[in-house]
C-alpha cells in the first residue's frame, strides 16, 4: 500500500525526469545563428592562459612580498600609536584644568579646618568582637562634641585605617583633619603625617 508521501515522490521524480528531457530537447531545437557561433570562438580565443600571458611578455601582478607587508602593518600601526597618543595628551590637557577648578572650588568651601589626635583607648574596654565597631563610634562622638556639625562624614581613608587590623585591634588612637564647609558639613580626612 503506497502512501501520500510516496506518491509525492514518485510525481517529483517523473516531474524532473520530464523537464531534463524536455531541455535536451530545447537546446537541440534551437539552432545558434552563425554570428553568435563566431562571436564565442572569439572570446574562447582572446581569452588568453597564464601561460600564453607570460610568453608574450604580460606578467600577472605578483603578490606583494611578506616583508613588505610586514613593514606596511607596522607603519599602520605606528600611526594608530601615535594617534592614540595625541588623542591621551588631549584628554588629560582637558582634565587638568577640570581639576584645577575642583581644588579651587574645594578650597573656597572650606571655612573651617582643624587637626584632631583622637584617643581611642576606650575602644579597647568592649569585647574583642566589638572593638573597631565602638572606635569609629568614638570618632564620630568626638567631632561631634568639638566641632557641632549639621552633618559628619567620614572618608574612606580614616574608615579603612580603624579597620586595617581587623574588627579585634582597631588603633589606639587616630589624627585626623576635619573640615567643615559653608553648609556646616564637617568631613573627616586622615591627617597628612599619617
Amino acid at each position: 500500500m503506497e502512501t501520500n508521501q510516496d506518491k509525492s515522490v514518485k510525481a517529483t521524480k517523473n516531474s524532473n525526469t520530464e523537464e531534463e528531457e524536455s531541455g535536451k530537447i530545447e537546446e537541440s531545437e534551437e539552432p545558434q545563428s552563425v554570428e553568435e557561433q563566431e562571436e564565442i570562438e572569439k572570446t574562447l580565443e582572446a581569452t588568453e592562459t597564464p601561460e600564453e600571458m607570460a610568453e608574450e611578455g604580460t606578467r600577472l601582478e605578483e603578490l606583494p612580498e611578506e616583508e613588505t607587508v610586514e613593514e606596511k602593518t607596522e607603519e599602520i600601526t605606528r600611526e594608530a600609536e601615535a594617534e592614540d597618543i595625541l588623542e591621551e595628551k588631549e584628554i588629560v590637557e582637558e582634565e587638568e584644568p577640570r581639576k584645577i577648578e575642583k581644588k579651587e572650588e574645594i578650597e573656597e568651601e572650606i571655612v573651617e579646618e582643624r587637626v584632631y589626635t583622637i584617643p581611642l583607648r576606650r575602644a579597647w574596654i568592649s569585647s574583642r568582637k566589638k572593638r573597631t565597631p565602638r572606635a569609629v563610634r568614638l570618632v564620630k562622638a568626638f567631632v561631634q562634641k568639638h566641632m557641632k556639625p549639621e552633618a559628619l562624614l567620614m572618608s574612606n581613608e580614616v574608615n579603612e585605617r580603624l579597620w586595617r587590623r581587623s574588627i579585634q585591634k582597631p588603633p589606639r588612637k587616630i589624627r585626623v583633619r576635619a573640615v567643615r564647609d559653608k553648609e556646616g558639613t564637617v568631613t573627616l580626612y586622615l591627617a597628612e603625617g599619617d
